[in-house]
C-alpha cells in the first residue's frame, strides 16, 4: 500500500473509531454551551394557572436548556402575560388560545413587540361543558336549549333558582353576555383557578350531581370524564357585533364560541436576535391534543408539579421532541494527507 493509502485508513479508522465510542457513550458528547444559545441572559418563560401551559412551559424551557441557554421561570397572570412579552420582560407565550387571550395578543401585537411563533398541531375548543352523568340528567343535551330548560337543577342554594354555571377566575375574562343575549336562566360562579374548577368537577362527578362548566379541549378531561361541549347556536363574526344576526334580533354574542380554534404561540420580537437556536427551536415545537392532554393529566390526576411533570414527558418521548432541536454540526473532515 502507498504512504497516501496508509494515511487514508488511518483517517478512516481513526473518524469511525470516535464515532462508535460516542454511539456507546464512551466519549463525552460536545456540552451545550451559553454561546450556542445566543445571549447568556436567562430565557424568562411565563407559566400561569393551568397545567397544560405550565409543562407546557418546562417542556420548551428544559429543551432550552438542552442546547445551552439559561432559563428563568415566572408566574404571569393570562392576560397581562402578553404585555410582558411585547416589552421583552418574558420571552415568550407557549399556548395562545383564540377566546380566552385572542383579544389581548391582537391588541399587543397593534403595539408592536410582539410577533407569532407558529402554530401547535392541536386544535383547540373552549366552551360550556358537562361530563358524561349529566346527559342522563338533562335530556337533550348537548342541545343548549334542553340545557336552559333543565336550568332548576344546576341551581344552588344562594343562586337565586337560577343555574349555575361554574367558571375559573375573573381574570380569564370570560365575556358572559351570551347569558343575557339567549335570555338563559344561569347565573356564573367563579372559582379561584383551574385546580378549584377541578375540585368542583371531582366533586359533582362522586356524587353524580348535576354540573356545566367552562372547560377546554385538549385537556386531561377529554379522556377521564368523556363529557361533551354544550352546542350553543354556531359562532359567526357577525354574532359579536351585528345585533339584528342570530336568534336574538335585539343583543349581540348570541351565539357559541368558535370551534376548531387554532394554538399559537408567541414571542418577543428581540428573541430571534437575541436567543437566534431558541427561537428557531420555539417556531418547530408543535404539540398534538393528545399530547398536551397527557400534559395536563401529569399534573391534574398524577399530582406531579409542573417542572417534574416536563421531565416525565421529555423522558417518554424523544422521538417526538428530537427533530425539534438543532442540528449537530457535521463532524470535521480528516486531515488531509501530506503530498508525497
Amino acid at each position: 500500500m502507498t504512504p497516501r493509502g496508509v494515511l487514508r485508513l488511518l483517517g478512516s479508522l481513526r473518524t469511525g473509531a470516535c464515532a462508535l465510542l460516542l454511539a456507546l457513550g464512551m466519549l463525552p458528547a460536545p456540552a451545550a454551551r451559553a454561546q450556542d444559545c445566543g445571549s447568556a441572559d436567562p430565557i424568562v418563560i411565563p407559566t400561569h394557572t393551568w397545567a397544560s401551559q405550565a409543562v407546557m412551559s418546562h417542556v420548551v424551557g428544559q429543551l432550552f436548556e438542552k442546547i445551552g441557554c439559561n432559563v428563568r421561570y415566572i408566574s404571569e397572570d393570562s392576560q397581562a402575560v402578553y404585555e410582558a412579552v411585547r416589552l421583552g420582560d418574558a420571552a415568550l407565550q407557549v399556548e395562545v388560545w383564540q377566546g380566552l387571550s385572542g383579544a389581548a395578543f391582537a391588541a399587543a401585537r397593534a403595539k408592536g413587540g410582539i410577533v407569532e411563533a407558529g402554530e401547535h398541531a392541536a386544535v383547540g375548543r373552549e366552551e360550556w361543558w358537562y361530563p358524561a352523568h349529566v346527559a342522563r340528567l338533562c335530556p337533550g343535551l348537548p342541545d343548549w336549549k334542553a340545557l336552559e330548560k333543565c336550568s332548576e337543577i344546576f341551581a344552588r342554594p344562594d343562586s337565586g333558582g337560577k343555574g349555575v354555571f361554574v367558571d375559573g377566575p375573573p381574570e380569564w375574562l370570560h365575556d358572559y353576555r351570551r347569558i343575557e343575549a339567549l335570555e338563559m336562566n344561569f347565573t356564573t360562579v367563579h372559582t379561584g383557578g383551574a385546580a378549584a374548577l377541578w375540585e368542583e368537577l371531582e366533586t359533582a362527578v362522586k356524587n353524580k350531581t348535576p354540573i356545566v362548566m367552562f372547560n377546554w379541549s385538549p385537556n386531561f378531561t377529554d379522556a377521564l370524564y368523556r363529557g361533551r361541549f354544550v352546542e350553543f347556536p354556531a359562532f359567526h363574526a357577525k354574532c359579536r357585533r351585528d345585533a339584528k344576526w342570530g336568534v336574538n334580533p335585539k343583543a349581540t354574542h348570541d351565539c357559541g364560541n368558535p370551534p376548531g380554534a387554532r394554538l399559537k404561540k408567541a414571542a418577543w420580537a428581540g428573541m430571534p436576535k437575541k436567543w437566534p437556536a431558541a427561537h428557531r427551536m420555539l417556531r418547530r415545537v408543535s404539540f398534538t391534543a393528545r399530547q398536551i392532554g397527557v400534559m395536563a393529566a401529569l399534573v391534574d390526576v398524577h399530582a406531579m408539579d409542573p417542572p417534574r411533570a416536563a421531565a416525565r414527558w421529555l423522558a417518554r418521548n424523544e422521538k417526538v421532541w428530537r427533530p425539534w432541536m438543532p442540528k449537530p454540526p457535521a463532524p470535521p473532515a480528516p486531515p488531509a494527507p501530506p503530498a508525497e
